[in-house]
Protein backbone atom coordinates (compact mmCIF):
# COMPACT_ATOMS: atom_id res chain seq x y z
CA UNK A 1 0.00 0.00 0.00
CA UNK A 2 1.10 3.72 -0.59
CA UNK A 3 0.14 7.38 0.60
CA UNK A 4 -1.03 9.09 -2.69
CA UNK A 5 -0.72 12.68 -2.95
CA UNK A 6 -4.21 14.81 -2.26
CA UNK A 7 -5.59 16.92 -5.28
CA UNK A 8 -6.68 20.23 -3.86
CA UNK A 9 -8.52 22.78 -5.19
CA UNK A 10 -8.04 24.31 -8.44
CA UNK A 11 -6.39 20.65 -9.84
CA UNK A 12 -8.65 20.56 -12.96
CA UNK A 13 -9.11 16.74 -12.44
CA UNK A 14 -11.22 17.98 -9.49
CA UNK A 15 -13.45 19.28 -11.93
CA UNK A 16 -14.03 16.41 -14.19
CA UNK A 17 -16.70 13.36 -14.37
CA UNK A 18 -15.12 10.01 -13.94
CA UNK A 19 -15.38 6.86 -15.74
CA UNK A 20 -17.18 3.61 -14.53
CA UNK A 21 -15.17 1.16 -13.89
CA UNK A 22 -15.24 -2.08 -16.35
CA UNK A 23 -14.13 -4.24 -14.19
CA UNK A 24 -12.65 -5.04 -10.50
CA UNK A 25 -8.80 -5.98 -11.60
CA UNK A 26 -5.83 -6.58 -9.17
CA UNK A 27 -4.85 -2.61 -10.09
CA UNK A 28 -8.21 -1.10 -9.05
CA UNK A 29 -7.71 -3.29 -5.79
CA UNK A 30 -4.60 -1.61 -4.96
CA UNK A 31 -6.11 1.37 -6.34
CA UNK A 32 -8.69 0.83 -3.30
CA UNK A 33 -6.37 -0.16 -0.54
CA UNK A 34 -4.05 3.05 -1.26
CA UNK A 35 -6.86 5.25 -0.84
CA UNK A 36 -7.84 3.80 2.10
CA UNK A 37 -4.23 4.17 3.81
CA UNK A 38 -4.39 7.64 2.49
CA UNK A 39 -7.67 8.63 3.89
CA UNK A 40 -6.37 7.45 7.29
CA UNK A 41 -3.25 9.04 6.85
CA UNK A 42 -4.86 12.58 6.40
CA UNK A 43 -7.87 12.03 9.05
CA UNK A 44 -10.78 11.86 6.83
CA UNK A 45 -14.14 9.91 6.91
CA UNK A 46 -14.17 9.30 3.13
CA UNK A 47 -11.91 9.99 -0.05
CA UNK A 48 -13.07 9.87 -3.65
CA UNK A 49 -10.54 8.16 -6.32
CA UNK A 50 -10.52 11.86 -8.06
CA UNK A 51 -8.64 13.56 -4.92
CA UNK A 52 -5.72 10.85 -5.77
CA UNK A 53 -5.50 11.98 -9.40
CA UNK A 54 -7.80 8.94 -10.67
CA UNK A 55 -10.59 9.73 -13.03
CA UNK A 56 -12.73 6.25 -12.13
CA UNK A 57 -15.47 5.82 -9.99
CA UNK A 58 -14.32 4.75 -6.77
CA UNK A 59 -14.35 5.73 -3.19
CA UNK A 60 -13.49 5.28 0.21
CA UNK A 61 -15.60 5.62 3.15
CA UNK A 62 -15.13 5.06 7.03
CA UNK A 63 -17.79 6.92 9.08
CA UNK A 64 -15.69 5.92 12.41
CA UNK A 65 -19.00 5.20 13.87
CA UNK A 66 -19.70 1.72 15.74
CA UNK A 67 -21.13 0.00 13.25
CA UNK A 68 -19.44 0.58 9.70
CA UNK A 69 -15.04 0.49 9.26
CA UNK A 70 -13.91 0.68 6.27
CA UNK A 71 -16.00 0.64 3.07
CA UNK A 72 -14.69 0.15 -0.50
CA UNK A 73 -17.52 1.17 -3.43
CA UNK A 74 -16.78 0.59 -7.03
CA UNK A 75 -19.33 2.36 -9.53
CA UNK A 76 -21.31 4.21 -6.52
CA UNK A 77 -24.73 5.33 -7.14
CA UNK A 78 -27.53 7.23 -5.41
CA UNK A 79 -30.80 5.20 -6.02
CA UNK A 80 -32.88 6.70 -3.92
CA UNK A 81 -32.88 9.81 -1.63
CA UNK A 82 -35.12 11.55 1.10
CA UNK A 83 -35.22 13.97 4.08
CA UNK A 84 -32.71 16.57 4.69
CA UNK A 85 -29.87 17.54 7.32
CA UNK A 86 -27.75 20.56 6.95
CA UNK A 87 -24.62 20.34 8.23
CA UNK A 88 -21.00 21.73 8.32
CA UNK A 89 -18.45 19.81 6.09
CA UNK A 90 -14.71 19.60 5.39
CA UNK A 91 -12.37 18.46 2.31
CA UNK A 92 -9.26 17.06 2.14
CA UNK A 93 -8.97 18.56 -1.11
CA UNK A 94 -9.98 22.17 0.10
CA UNK A 95 -7.54 22.55 3.08
CA UNK A 96 -8.45 25.12 5.80
CA UNK A 97 -12.19 25.34 4.57
CA UNK A 98 -15.74 24.92 6.31
CA UNK A 99 -19.37 25.64 5.09
CA UNK A 100 -22.93 24.49 5.88
CA UNK A 101 -24.33 22.24 3.57
CA UNK A 102 -27.54 20.84 2.88
CA UNK A 103 -27.75 17.17 2.10
CA UNK A 104 -30.53 14.05 1.66
CA UNK A 105 -30.67 12.19 6.03
CA UNK A 106 -31.08 9.53 3.77
CA UNK A 107 -29.54 7.86 0.85
CA UNK A 108 -29.48 4.19 -0.78
CA UNK A 109 -26.53 3.80 -2.79
CA UNK A 110 -26.07 0.45 -4.77
CA UNK A 111 -21.99 -0.62 -5.70
CA UNK A 112 -19.72 -3.12 -6.15
CA UNK A 113 -17.65 -4.34 -3.41
CA UNK A 114 -13.68 -4.94 -4.00
CA UNK A 115 -15.08 -8.91 -5.09
CA UNK A 116 -17.15 -7.21 -7.38
CA UNK A 117 -20.37 -8.42 -5.35
CA UNK A 118 -23.48 -5.60 -5.74
CA UNK A 119 -24.23 -4.24 -2.57
CA UNK A 120 -26.60 -1.74 -1.31
CA UNK A 121 -25.98 0.86 1.57
CA UNK A 122 -28.71 2.31 3.56
CA UNK A 123 -27.39 4.90 4.81
CA UNK A 124 -28.67 7.89 7.21
CA UNK A 125 -27.03 10.79 9.04
CA UNK A 126 -23.36 11.14 8.83
CA UNK A 127 -22.82 8.10 6.51
CA UNK A 128 -25.54 9.67 4.12
CA UNK A 129 -23.35 13.03 4.19
CA UNK A 130 -20.47 11.28 3.30
CA UNK A 131 -21.65 9.43 0.27
CA UNK A 132 -23.53 12.26 -0.92
CA UNK A 133 -20.25 14.20 -0.55
CA UNK A 134 -17.74 11.74 -2.18
CA UNK A 135 -20.26 10.82 -5.00
CA UNK A 136 -19.95 14.34 -6.10
CA UNK A 137 -16.78 13.98 -6.42
CA UNK A 138 -17.22 11.37 -9.19
CA UNK A 139 -19.01 13.87 -11.22
CA UNK A 140 -16.70 16.57 -10.48
CA UNK A 141 -19.03 18.53 -7.80
CA UNK A 142 -16.94 20.25 -4.75
CA UNK A 143 -19.01 20.46 -1.53
CA UNK A 144 -17.77 24.30 -2.21
CA UNK A 145 -20.21 24.48 -4.65
CA UNK A 146 -23.22 23.23 -2.69
CA UNK A 147 -22.43 25.51 0.66
CA UNK A 148 -24.87 27.28 2.35
CA UNK A 149 -22.64 30.02 4.31
CA UNK A 150 -18.98 29.54 5.23
CA UNK A 151 -17.93 28.55 8.74
CA UNK A 152 -14.74 29.52 10.41
CA UNK A 153 -14.33 26.11 12.54
CA UNK A 154 -12.70 22.95 12.73
CA UNK A 155 -14.53 19.76 11.34
CA UNK A 156 -14.04 16.19 10.09
CA UNK A 157 -13.07 16.56 6.21
CA UNK A 158 -14.55 14.20 3.89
Amino acid sequence: MAIRNIRVEGDPILRKVSKKVPKITDRIKILLDDMAETMYKAEGVGLAAPQVGILKRIIVVDPHDDQTGLVKLVNPEIIEADGEQIGIEGCLSIPNFNATVKRAEHVKVKYLDENGQEKIWDAHGFPAVILSHEIDHLDGILFRDKSIEEVKSEVINA
